[in-house]
């Protein structure tokens, strides 16, 4: 049983930097695009995104590492007092709410109410939601990339040999 939890910790890592990267390059290039062509079109392609993305390869993804991301957190409190169950426990709420907890709580509703506007009043809300948006996008992109890195010093440091950590 004991190989269960590097091998969590190695899954945790590397599907937090799926995520982070996935949320990267919405904020690095696909969000700018979408501010470049024609409001109605931007909004458009955006709720088309919106809708597309519930797929079982990104929510398995997505929600697969929340959930991945409680039982890590939970398993480091057991050994609390060792640096490598800190870093899993500072991960693990890194992903949970810098990047589960700021989608649901922002990203989740930004969306809605890009889905529900008038084509009338909606070229103000796009240009709100461009900005927005893509702040909550970055902060969500942040806590996943720390969350991956974090994980990953957590693995080096709980399985080095001893003499190797000076």
């Amino acid at each position: 049983m004991i190989w269960v939890y590097p091998i969590m910790l190695f899954v945790g890592a590397i599907s937090a930097a799926l995520v982070a990267g996935i949320f990267y390059a919405f904020s690095s290039f696909v969000m700018p695009a979408l501010g470049r062509v024609p409001d109605e079109q931007g909004r458009g392609a955006m709720n088309a995104i919106n809708v597309a993305v519930y797929t079982p390869s990104f929510m398995i993804l997505f929600m697969g590492t929340a959930l991945l991301s409680a039982v890590l957190a939970v398993w480091s409190l057991f050994s609390i007092e060792n640096l490598a169950s800190q870093l899993v426990l500072a991960a693990s709420l890194l992903y949970l709410f810098g990047c589960f907890g700021v989608t649901i709580a922002f990203n989740v509703p930004l969306n809605r109410q890009l889905a529900e506007v008038d084509a009338g009043r909606g070229d103000a809300l796009w240009r709100r939601f461009l900005r927005d948006w893509t702040i909550w996008n970055t902060v969500r992109t942040v806590g996943a990339g720390l969350a991956a890195a974090l994980f990953i010093l957590g693995l080096v440091l709980g399985y080095a040999p001893a003499t190797a950590i000076v």
